[in-house]
């Protein structure tokens, strides 16, 4: 196994991060999160976006949103101009945004995990997603006084937009995640907490275990082996935020060895189960 561990939760040390880029190579990420929300864009090219258990092929005009729990990645499928727009904004940034009666970070957290992530924009609702990033753009190139309050604007301004084509939109896109994948994904959630081996999944799905490992890192860009302690570490996370202990919290996600859960769990947060307990605490 020799998926980068570090990258698979991206940290973002900023309250946003903007970036506006086109690729002319064929690249995809492997499954992985931020620490913040994510808004993406997408404006060209030929690309395969999967979220949790979802694949989408993705059309110019398609805006989604992802919350800091919901593993994607990209797949760009040939060598065509790959554009797109992505804002990642932290948490607490995006709360100092909102008011009362405008909550900003409704599009992101009041859906079921891994669903409702995409919306199609209209061509007009396009043009105004473009104009307000262009002007984002300059604002966050300028040192000129008061950029920074135009900066902040301007990102209210886009989520506002953001949540009011969420709130409408009654489209459904079609989901194209191979069968074997999602069911495969599906199985793993379900038994987190057991021991889980390709050999049991080969004789679930009756298919070489072979078939099943290519398949399923062809997809998800990841190893059965590490997707599955991804998902016991976000497991864990989501025990020790609820105040289980650091035993309770390692047996409970489908560790068998407390010494590996310590050691897996720091690899892969950046930081130990104890002081992420702890961080945790103090933000209630």
């Amino acid at each position: 196994m020799n998926e980068p561990f570090e990258l698979r939760y991206d940290p973002i040390h900023k309250d946003y991060l903007y970036l506006h880029r086109t690729t002319t190579y064929n690249m995809g990420s492997f499954y992985h999160r931020h620490e913040a929300y994510e808004l993406y864009l997408f404006l060209r090219g030929n690309v395969k976006f999967y979220i949790e258990n979802s694949c989408y092929h993705l059309q110019r005009g398609d805006l989604l949103v992802l919350n800091p729990e919901e593993m994607h990645r990209s797949f760009s499928q040939d060598e065509s101009e790959y554009e797109r727009i992505t804002i990642n904004l932290q948490k607490s940034y995006l709360h100092r945004l909102s008011t009362p009666a405008t909550p900003l970070s409704w599009c992101f957290d009041y859906r079921p995990k891994g669903k409702g992530n995409i919306v199609h924009l209209e061509e007009a609702e396009l043009q105004q997603a473009l104009r307000l990033t262009g002007d984002l753009e300059k604002a966050l190139s300028s040192d000129a006084y008061g950029a920074d309050i135009l900066a902040n604007s301007l990102l209210a301004q886009l989520l506002v937009l953001t949540n009011t084509v969420f709130r409408k939109t009654n489209i459904v896109p079609a989901d194209i995640m191979p069968e074997l994948v999602r069911r495969t994904m599906e199985y793993i959630d379900a038994h987190l907490g057991q021991t889980l081996t390709l050999e049991q999944l080969s004789g679930i799905f009756h298919l070489n275990s072979t078939y099943i490992s290519r398949q399923f890192k062809q997809h998800t860009g990841l190893t059965l082996r590490s997707y599955i302690l991804d998902r016991r570490i976000s497991l864990a996370k989501a025990y020790l935020r609820d105040g289980l202990s650091l035993t309770e919290a390692c047996y409970q996600s489908g560790f068998s060895d407390y010494a590996n859960f310590i050691r897996s769990f720091t690899k892969v947060a950046g930081v130990s189960p104890g002081r992420y307990a702890k961080q945790e605490y103090n933000r209630m």
